[in-house]
């Protein structure tokens, strides 16, 4: 029997306007090839760096929400590696005064501790492309965050639920977007395979994983690759592995660099940046509410464990639950089911952000009361919704179109009776105990009265008329 024992290396482009020591646009999702470059990103003779200090703000605002430790000053370094699509054939890295050391994420009741991270510079991009290669170096030089784990996941479960904690957290910071989808958000797994309370196995590397899927669908391969060489006796070489998506399986890139075959030193472009304990605190008072917090919040307010979890690291939905709890006119697990189940039902079914409709939280959280008031159907409010995301106001609509509920036991029983008649083995089956059936007798009357009625009434009188309990 043999356990995985995991740690990931994230990298996390910054949501910054400029590039990290140029002043190129940042941001190149959608730009022709090359079209966002410069003499320092190109890395030409002569040309100096500057350090960019809203990406080194944005990191700071990381550090902190970890709990990491942030040093007093901020060396850059040079790691000497050929990359083909960073012209400098170098990258400016940090190395032994990262701007963190330390901290956590919390998941799923334990802390999985973080070891560092750091700020780079992004490489460019190369499309292979009819046996030639081209260069895109729009992206070269972008900031990036380098955030590495210590070996505490076990499971590649456990590893893409890591992930999406981190896609969460920074996504609340306003620091990234971290999208896969845009390159925004990549990962390296590292994995090795040991018997319980033995020492870590030999760690191998996946490299460039883009997406949550890939990184689980990765680590799900390579426990089963390395598992059949344990057990035939054979030892796990220690390499950097690619990853294809269509077969699912790893392939071999390279051998694994050492720290050593780097080479890094200090970066003689650039001075140390001092982080004053003055700038530290500013930015400290300015972080958000973390997801971990909102989602004890959520907890003290009612809404269910699981619920609470969900809201709270869906950083749209938390934002807009929160403005919906503001007016105080639904409860708040009245407002988390009909947010988590209906509004993302049929914004998923719609292809649609939520922030792309005209739907604001005041006239969701109406519709809600409504419904909890019992002045509306379930169904009627469903009906509402998709209007709703067009900008309407749902007691307006129930008013031009007379979708209250209908309460009025007098006709309502006369209905029933009507049902009852027209469907006589249903009533039987239910005086003789078959209770299921009274669902179908009910869905009569709830049509007849357009889904207008309060069912819990419907069922009563049901029952009065069969004569059962």
């Amino acid at each position: 029997m043999f356990e995985a024992v995991i740690g990931l290396e994230v990298h996390l482009h910054l949501k910054t306007r400029t590039k990290m020591f140029c002043g190129c646009p940042a941001d190149p999702f959608g730009a022709p090839p090359n079209a966002h470059v410069c003499p320092v990103c190109l890395g030409l003779p002569g040309a100096l760096p500057v350090p960019n200090r809203k990406a080194v703000e944005y990191g700071l605002r990381l550090a902190l929400a970890l709990g990491a430790e942030v040093p007093d000053r901020l060396v850059f370094h040079r790691k000497n590696y050929f990359y083909p699509d960073l012209p400098k054939n170098y990258q400016i890295s940090q190395y032994d005064l990262p701007l963190g050391r330390g901290g956590a994420l919390p998941l799923e009741g334990r802390q999985v501790r973080i070891r560092r991270l750091h700020l780079e510079e992004d490489a460019g991009k190369s499309l292979h492309l009819e046996g030639r290669t081209l260069l895109d170096l729009n992206r070269a030089g972008s900031p990036l965050i380098e955030l590495v784990t210590e070996p505490d996941l076990r499971t590649p479960e456990e590893a893409r639920l890591f992930l999406q904690r981190i896609q969460a957290l920074v996504q609340t910071l306003g620091i990234s977007d971290a999208s896969p989808e845009e390159g925004k958000l990549r990962a390296d797994v590292n994995i090795s395979l040991r018997r319980p309370g033995e020492p870590l196995g030999t760690k191998v590397e996946v490299k460039n994983l883009n997406s949550f899927k890939g990184v689980q669908r990765a680590l799900e391969y390579e426990i089963r690759r390395q598992t059949e060489l344990l057990r035939r006796g054979e030892r796990v070489k220690q390499a950097t592995l690619g990853f294809e998506e269509g077969s699912g399986k790893t392939y071999p890139m390279r051998t694994k660099e050492e720290e050593a075959d780097y080479r890094y030193f200090p970066e003689p472009d650039l001075p140390p940046v001092p982080v004053p304990r003055a700038w530290l605190a500013e930015v400290r008072a300015g972080l958000p509410e973390l997801p971990w917090a909102k989602e004890e919040r959520y907890r003290a307010l009612g809404i269910k464990e699981k619920d609470a979890e969900a809201l709270a690291y869906a950083p749209a939905l938390s934002r807009f639950l929160d403005q919906a709890l503001s007016f105080g006119l639904a409860s708040p697990q009245a407002l988390a089911n009909w947010l988590l189940v209906d509004l993302v039902g049929l914004l998923n079914e719609r292809g649609l952000a939520l922030e792309a409709t005209r739907l604001t939280p005041l006239a969701f959280a109406r519709l809600v009361a409504l419904f909890e008031r019992g002045e509306i159907t379930s169904r009627v409010a469903k009906g509402l919704l998709p209007e709703l995301l067009e900008g309407q106001d749902p007691e307006a609509l129930v008013r031009a179109r007379g979708l209250g509920v209908v309460a009025d036991e007098e006709a309502l029983r006369r209905l029933v009776e009507e049902v009852i008649a027209a469907m006589p083995e249903a009533a039987e089956s239910v005086r003789q105990g078959k209770i299921k059936a009274l669902d179908a007798l009910l869905g009569q009357v709830m049509r007849k009265t357009q889904g207008q009625a309060r069912p819990d009434l419907v069922r009563r009188l049901l029952r009065e008329a069969l004569g059962v309990g």
